[in-house]
Formats: C-alpha cells, sequence, structure tokens
C-alpha cells in the first residue's frame, strides 16, 4: 500500500516538473507574460536586497551548500533499495521547488526584449573594430597611469568598497533608452565562499537569483576585479543575458570618474574586441599587444600566470558545461564576444556616443 503510495507521489511530481517546464516554454513566447517577470523581478530584488544585503558574508553560498549536501544525502539512499523510492521522492520535490523559484525570479529574463533591438542597425566591420581597439588601446594607456601598483609594477586596487559605491551609483546614469531598471540602492557585493576553487573553473563572478547577491572572485588579478563587479551588477540590474551584462557593465564603468574601475572597463573592451579580430588579422592582434604600455604588459602578464596556475580539469567541465548553459538560455556561449562587440559598435554608431 504504501509503495503505491510512493509510486503515485513520484508519478505526480515527475508531472509537475514536466507542467512546469511546459509552463515557462509557453510564457517564453508571450510578451505579457515577460513583462509581468520583469515586474515581478523590480520588487523582489528590493526585498531580497533588504533581507541578505547587511549580512557580511553570501548567505547564497550557504544555500548552496546546504541544497548541495541535501542532494548528495538523497542521491546516497538512491543506491539503498530500502530508501530508494523515497529518496527519489524527495529528490523530485526539491527539483520542482527549485525550478519553479528559478524561473519566477530570474529564468524568464532571458526572454526579455533584447537591447540589440534599441540600437541601430550598423556592420561590424573588421575596420570598424580594429579603428575601436586602437582608440581603446589609446584609452587604457592614459588611465593605466593613474592607478596604483604593486611592488612588482602590477595594477592594485587600493580601495574595493570606492569602486562598488562608484558601481551603484553609475547604475544611476544609464542611458534611459536603453534601461529603465530601477537602480539597486544596497551594497550587495560579496566575496564568494568558493573563491579557491573558483579559481580553477575560470568563472570570475556569479549572480545569485535566489538572494540577489553578487558574488565574486576575491583572487581574481586586479586588472580582472572591478569589470567583473560591474557586470554582476548588471545581473542585480535585471539584465540575464552574459554579454548584455558585459555591455551594461561598459556602459557602468566606461565613464566613471574612478581610474580603477574605467582601466578595467577599458581594457576588458580592448581584449574583447582583440579577441573578435584574431582570427581575422593575427598579425594586428600581435602588433597591438607589442604596443602594449610597459604597464599594460605587466598586467597582462600578471592575468597569463593567474590562468596558467589554474588551469586543470576543473577549467574544462566549467567552461563546457557554463557553455551549455548559456546556449540553453538563448546566449551564444561563453567562447564568443560577438554579441558584445555587436552592441558596443552599435552604440559607438550613435552621433551622441
Amino acid at each position: 500500500m504504501n509503495t503505491t503510495k510512493t509510486y503515485k507521489k513520484k508519478r505526480f511530481w515527475a508531472g509537475i516538473l514536466l507542467a512546469q517546464f511546459l509552463l515557462f516554454f509557453a510564457f517564453s513566447k508571450l510578451k505579457f507574460a515577460v513583462a509581468f517577470f520583469e515586474n515581478l523581478f523590480e520588487f523582489q530584488k528590493k526585498i531580497h536586497q533588504l533581507l541578505f544585503a547587511w549580512i557580511p558574508f553570501s548567505f547564497g553560498d550557504l544555500l548552496y551548500i546546504f541544497l548541495g549536501i541535501l542532494l548528495i544525502y538523497l542521491i546516497i539512499k538512491l543506491f539503498k533499495k530500502k530508501t530508494r523510492s523515497n529518496a527519489l521522492f524527495k529528490i523530485l520535490i526539491v527539483l520542482n521547488i527549485s525550478y519553479f523559484i528559478y524561473q519566477i525570479f530570474w529564468g524568464m529574463l532571458y526572454f526579455q526584449t533584447p537591447i540589440i533591438a534599441k540600437l541601430p542597425k550598423t556592420k561590424v566591420t573588421l575596420e570598424v573594430r580594429k579603428a575601436l581597439a586602437l582608440e581603446y588601446l589609446e584609452k587604457s594607456k592614459v588611465t593605466r597611469k593613474l592607478v596604483q601598483e604593486d611592488k612588482n609594477g602590477v595594477f592594485v586596487i587600493t580601495d574595493l568598497n570606492t569602486i562598488q559605491k562608484e558601481i551603484l551609483d553609475q547604475q544611476k546614469k544609464l542611458p534611459i533608452f536603453i534601461s529603465k531598471k530601477k537602480s539597486s540602492e544596497s551594497n550587495s557585493f560579496k566575496p564568494s565562499l568558493f573563491g579557491k576553487t573558483m579559481s580553477f573553473t575560470g568563472i570570475l563572478g556569479y549572480y545569485n537569483p535566489f538572494t540577489a547577491e553578487a558574488q565574486y572572485n576575491s583572487e581574481l588579478p586586479s586588472s580582472y576585479l572591478p569589470f567583473t563587479l560591474s557586470h554582476e551588477s548588471s545581473h542585480q540590474l535585471g539584465f540575464a543575458r552574459e554579454q548584455e551584462a558585459n555591455f551594461i557593465g561598459y556602459l557602468i564603468g566606461i565613464n566613471s570618474k574612478n581610474p580603477e574601475l574605467r582601466y578595467s572597463t577599458e581594457y576588458f573592451t580592448l581584449k574583447s574586441l582583440l579577441n573578435s579580430i584574431v582570427n581575422e588579422d593575427e598579425n594586428f592582434v600581435k602588433n597591438t599587444l607589442e604596443n602594449y604600455s610597459e604597464e599594460m604588459k605587466r598586467d597582462r602578464m600578471n592575468e597569463k600566470k593567474f590562468i596558467a596556475k589554474h588551469q586543470g580539469l576543473l577549467n574544462d567541465f566549467f567552461g563546457f558545461t557554463n557553455n551549455l548553459f548559456l546556449k540553453s538560455n538563448q546566449q551564444e556561449g561563453a567562447i564568443t564576444y560577438s554579441y558584445f562587440i555587436d552592441l558596443l559598435v552599435r552604440y559607438k554608431s550613435l552621433p551622441t556616443s
């Protein structure tokens, strides 16, 4: 009798999960439904930040640890005949609840009107990208001289909290035609509890949709960190697509009066442009790298050392799985910068930009 009841419960929760897949897929095709979830996000992010921003550590990471332990415990139970059926039933419940919360708080935002629809059409030619690369090379050279260095002559951040405050302030200055989203009032940037592990995954930071916290890897080279914070703050605003978060991060950082944030943004933009050019004109990229200032060359070498030190199977695995995740949410994948570059070129073609 108990076996029959458990079987029916499992079928019920499996059916609910399937129904959720179909329901949210249908919602993703309806503009009014997506607009509803956009408005819901504006409401819930305020609540989440009131609840979690004041906590000095990442509450979201603790939540992930708890869920991870719970799932591992239940998976172990699957291998025991006496507890297998009940464990599967509980796993289905956890999956249903997690999937539902994820979709209403975050998942549906991937289907917002893309930023590219708000920008003028223009050809993203090789020559345009080369011109922009040279522009940001010169900008990076100038701004690099305004930041501090460590004893090895490598860029070092002097006050991370000031950068975080500057990012929140710059959110309020985004062009209205691109974003009408309300800026965050609370500083909810948190160093990830998985920082050491993150260094081996290639993940620089991530947004937690369950707590609205922006996690970052505190071990990152300083040249990465300010733009990473800017990127994650774009997710906090409600931009789900990775390359759109890069573009909003660019808008946040490029006109900042904080030289550390501006340099990190200019340097990221330069690297993105060079990555988009290298397969078409490798000599141009080599020549550009040779024309880095001595300070920038030291920063580049520091980044290469960091990457080399943390290469491994975890990096390959997370790169692969993250790429699959991005593509499943109608994004290009982690290995390409073309959408960000497309947005950048279109934005730069505006008369007032």
